[in-house]
């Protein structure tokens, strides 16, 4: 690393800002936009089982679970081109914004409506598109032998998904349906302002010059961008596939209320928030194929024994019954 390089991620930069400073701005509003991404998830067994929304089968909390994710992943692509033309610090608090208007359409207009909650969920997909605001905001603040430890810290924002498994049926019950909306709402728009004040552009960046359409055909024609789409497709999409299933899963095959399955939820995606700056900093010491080489099997591996211990999880509904019975 050279002095120059040492010199910008150690010490505040005249005009600008600390990198660690921007690290960590970054890192909370990519947690508060994920805690709003993630409001439905927890939520869907809840509204199954007491019949808020009619008759809902499985395949529709599925489908009110998966909207938001599907609109964030898509969404990445057009936030991330207009993340190159005006910055983190412009996009930032405004992908904030933005996420605070369908936290308040769902707290106000669609709590009692399955169709609402769909139209809600599609534009509550916006907050998953702060990841593609975040990456090219650190990583411009942070010299290449560094970028694996920033990202991998950044990336433990995605925590915010944890927020909502822990607090939001809570808050459902104990102070109101509208309650984990409302603070979740309160929360964005204090960071939108908070962000906007604090973070800046690391200096140098240069704006594109050509089109969005123009970039994105050049970067089809890389290999290495479906080489790595691919990657990231199984291996986070398949984290927040499970992730955002899995209350719904846990209360239909295993019996358990809302609030548990959430408590459930939210452990697994501490284990990944706190895996991902040691992931990052072991990319930086050693190449990312060994990283990936270790971990893959180990995914496989753990995918193989949840696929073994759930063949039958109406045995695993009636021990656990049986259980509470004699206990």
């Amino acid at each position: 690393m050279t002095q120059q390089q040492q010199d910008r991620t150690d010490t505040p930069v005249k005009g600008g800002g600390s990198p660690w400073l921007m690290l960590a701005v970054a890192t909370l509003g990519f947690a508060v936009n994920f805690w709003a991404w993630a409001l439905i998830s927890p939520l869907g067994p809840l509204f199954r089982g007491t019949g808020a929304l009619g008759e809902l089968s499985e395949s529709d909390v599925s489908l009110m679970v998966a909207v938001p994710v599907i609109v964030g992943s898509l969404g990445r692509i057009v936030v991330g081109a207009l993340t190159d033309t005006h910055g983190g610090r412009v996009m930032f608090p405004l992908v904030s914004a933005v996420t605070v208007l369908p936290v308040l359409f769902l707290a106000f207009f669609a709590l009692d409506s399955y169709a609402l909650i769909l139209v809600g969920g599609f534009f509550l997909g916006v907050g998953g598109t702060a990841f593609a605001v975040g990456v090219p905001f650190v990583n411009a603040w942070f010299p290449p032998e560094r970028r694996g430890l920033a990202i991998g810290i950044f990336g433990a924002g995605m925590g915010g998904t944890a927020i909502s498994a822990l607090t939001t049926v809570k808050l459902w019950d104990g102070l109101g349906h509208r309650a984990p909306f409302l603070i979740t709402a309160a929360a964005l728009a204090v960071y939108a302002a908070v962000a906007w004040l604090v973070l800046r552009d690391a200096p140098g960046r240069t704006r594109p010059t050509t089109s969005l359409g123009t970039r994105l055909v050049a970067n089809a024609k890389l290999p290495i961008t479906w080489q790595a789409c691919i990657l990231y497709a199984v291996a986070f999409g398949g984290y927040v596939a499970f992730s955002v299933y899995l209350p719904a899963y846990l209360k239909t095959a295993h019996g358990l209320t809302a609030a548990d399955a959430a408590n459930r939820m939210a452990g697994f995606v501490v284990v990944a928030v706190l895996m991902r700056p040691i992931g990052g900093w072991l990319s930086d010491q050693y190449s990312w194929h060994w990283c990936f080489l270790i971990n893959a099997p180990v995914g496989v591996i753990a995918l193989f024994l949840i696929w073994w211990m759930v063949q039958d999880p109406k045995s695993a509904i009636e021990e656990r019954k049986r259980l509470r019975r004699s206990g």
